[in-house]
């Protein structure tokens, strides 16, 4: 049976799952559902592609579908260079699907190459999970396969906000990799000085420094 264009859809590509577009059922610090044809799709995603998305509107995201023995894992983003990136990453030893995530929210596309162009180890060790050796795998192995940076502004992504901006901070750092306390202490340390609840708007500002301090100490 023909399905109707308001009934959701998914695209193929090399016979994988290659976008979804669908009603928004459910957003969470980590992932969204979207409602495909009656199913609701557990989709992975940065905090920037999450924080776009709103429960019960209609959202397109394109994916790439992860296979493993245990699991199959969609991951979605919400331009398709943000899933190229994802991809060719992965193609690097030692970087799994998390840990590219992981690189796409804490850097954009346009971060990554320029940190990759620039040999910058200290950003790519920005991401949790990325030590000096790592950063040196990636900036070798990556130097011809992401492209040339276009010069465009980047900045870091924001995680969804909710009715305490300084929780889902802390949320979205830990799952990005860090341990909860080592979040909360950043966040703290941003907020020294600052009482009552972070509005909605002071939210990506609050990330971006809480990432600047958990790099620094990476570093």
């Amino acid at each position: 049976m023909r399905r109707r264009p308001d009934e959701g859809s998914t695209e193929g590509r090399d016979g994988v799952i290659a976008s979804v577009h669908g009603t928004v059922l459910a957003v969470r610090l980590d992932a969204a559902v979207v409602e495909v044809g009656g199913v609701g799709m557990l989709v992975q995603a940065t905090p920037a592609t999450l924080a776009g998305l709103r429960v019960g509107s209609t959202a397109r995201l394109h994916t790439s579908l992860v296979v493993r023995e245990d699991s199959l894992t969609l991951f979605g983003f919400a331009e398709a260079d943000e899933r190229e990136v994802f991809e060719v990453v992965q193609t690097v030893s030692g970087v799994g699907p998390r840990l590219a995530l992981a690189m796409l929210a804490v850097h954009t596309p346009e971060g990554l190459r320029r940190a990759v162009a620039d040999e910058d180890l200290t950003a790519l060790m920005r991401v949790p999970g990325i030590g000096r050796k790592g950063a040196q795998r990636i900036v070798l192995e990556l130097a011809d396969r992401l492209g040339a940076p276009t010069g465009a502004t980047t900045g870091v992504p924001a995680p969804p906000a909710g009715p305490d901006g300084r929780d889902q901070v802390v949320e979205a750092l830990v799952g990005l990799g860090w341990n909860a306390k080592a979040a909360g202490d950043a966040v703290a340390a941003v907020l020294e000085g600052s009482e009552g609840p972070v509005a909605p708007e002071e939210v990506a500002g609050l990330l971006r420094g809480a990432l600047r301090l958990l790099g620094g100490q990476r570093g």
